[in-house]
């Protein structure tokens, strides 16, 4: 294993490359592969990004394993991350003589098809001020705020499962972004209950230092005391680690970390990990260490995915190497109702044991993983288990955060399905039919009015249904 001064030597020169699926043919490593395959992942990639780079490459794919490589299938497209239906009219597409407009038109119907913005984003998150909406911006839960900077609406590479594919296909209907921070500061100034901001994208990573102090050191002066905790959501730390240890303003980026802490603001980074060789490098253990040298700390999260990391011992094996390296374990969610879900999403039924199995694999310092946790329309929401009442099963369902504060850590039960794979496929066990949450009529309302302002004491139903 190298020091931390040889990684950084050795990684001092590289320079990331990246490939999209004008690439496919050229990438060396995919010769020899099924050229059926190849001919699949262009298909696919004409609807979903694609987008890799070398260091995911060379250093975490096992081209051994392929295509069964979790990191392979992190990043690469595959085919049945499309239904049958839509891969067909994209292949008829791409190999008749249609037009470009044509073919721009079926690619558009598609996406649209295919929910880009789950759990209504776009309808419910966008806050407004002065009868304006702010773009690049997101307020759903009371005391977070999300931030949407221009600069970091791309990534080092593309998940294949990413909830946010539509911040990536130049759709600029379907992108949320800020040009530049000043509507973030006059929104803050009018919400003194915020106590967080998470910077997020794509992928704050991807900008210069320069560039993101320009955003958050508004956010550290005497104003904004109301602010107490900065969260930075990436997935740098598994593509492209290089950036907090080797890349030209990596120094300069760390500096920045121990500055915000300096300033009294607690700083989290929200790593995104979905397997655990994404921890196998020298560099990425470097580059943790280097972020926790500056006070912050690092929590992980990620999904459940089939074909990635749909087994127990994938996640405590995770969860065990991230205590070691200092890394708190925060969520393991369920693959949201986006994109290609239909490829990677888990009954829920299956979600809850796996969790269960796994979290019994590993001692209470890394029990601090929530999970499976649905990022839903409501708010996100939680399997704690499956009881039995009266010979009927229930899931036992909690909000771990809601729209509607006094949402937060109520319990409820719906009926048990072996083939719900989302909130929205449950049904209540209340006797008045539907989920107390649902009987709040502004739930269901869309004129960007953050419902957790709305008093809905009066209209919660009661939650726990009747037994015999």
């Amino acid at each position: 294993m190298l020091i931390a001064k040889d990684v950084e030597r050795e990684y001092k020169k590289e320079k990331m490359v990246v490939y999209t699926s004008r690439d496919l043919d050229k990438l060396g490593e995919l010769k020899g592969i099924d050229e059926k395959l190849i001919s699949e992942m262009k298909v696919v990639s004409e609807v979903l990004p694609f987008r890799v780079n070398n260091y995911v490459i060379d250093q975490l794919i096992n081209w051994n394993n392929v295509p069964n490589d979790p990191i392979f299938q992190l990043t690469f497209p595959q085919k049945g991350m499309l239904k049958d239906t839509y891969f067909e009219q994209v292949e008829k597409s791409m190999t008749e003589s249609l037009s470009k407009e044509q073919h721009k038109e079926l690619i558009r119907n598609i996406r649209l098809e295919l929910n880009p913005h789950p759990a209504g984003q776009l309808e419910k998150n966008i806050p407004t001020l002065n009868g304006k909406e702010v773009q690049g911006i997101q307020h759903k839960y009371k005391n977070t705020v999300l931030f949407f900077p221009s600069s970091g609406q791309t990534c080092h590479s593309y998940c294949t499962f990413c909830f946010r594919w539509a911040q990536f296909i130049g759709d600029t209907d379907l992108r949320m972004a800020a040009k530049e921070s000043d509507q973030l500061q006059q929104y803050l100034r009018h919400h003194p209950e915020v106590t967080d901001i998470l910077v997020t994208g794509g992928d704050p990573m991807v900008m210069k230092t320069k560039k993101l102090r320009v955003y958050i050191e508004p956010l550290l002066t005497e104003e904004f005391s109301h602010i107490r905790t900065i969260r930075i959501g990436t997935k740098a730390l598994s593509f492209w680690p290089q950036r907090f240890v080797s890349d030209d303003d990596s120094d300069d980026l760390i500096n920045f970390f121990s500055e915000i802490k300096s300033s009294g603001k607690h700083l989290a980074i929200m790593a995104h990990y979905n397997h655990w060789q994404e921890l196998s490098t020298d560099i990425s253990k470097s580059a943790i260490k280097k972020i926790l040298n500056t006070g912050a700390v690092i929590r992980s999260q990620g999904p459940l995915l089939r074909h990635i990391n749909d087994k127990p011992e994938i996640w405590s094996r995770l969860w065990q190497k991230q205590v070691e390296l200092g890394i708190i374990p925060y969520y393991m969610f369920v693959e949201r109702d986006t994109g290609a879900c239909n490829y990677f999403e888990i009954p829920l039924f299956r979600a809850w044991e796996i969790y269960q199995s796994a979290i019994q694999k590993v001692s209470g310092v890394a029990r601090t993983a929530r999970g499976p946790s649905m990022s839903a329309d409501p708010g996100k929401v939680e399997i704690q288990g499956i009881i039995e009442i009266d010979s009927k099963k229930y899931f036992v369902l909690r909000f771990i955060q809601g729209r509607v504060s006094d949402w937060v850590q109520r319990p409820f039960l719906a009926e048990y399905s072996e083939t719900a794979t989302w909130l929205n496929h449950l049904k209540s066990a209340s006797n008045q039919g539907a989920f107390f949450f649902e009987a709040d009529d502004n739930f269901k309302r869309s004129d960007n009015i953050p419902l957790h302002n709305i008093d809905t004491q009066s209209l919660i139903e009661k939650y726990v249904p009747e037994t015999q």
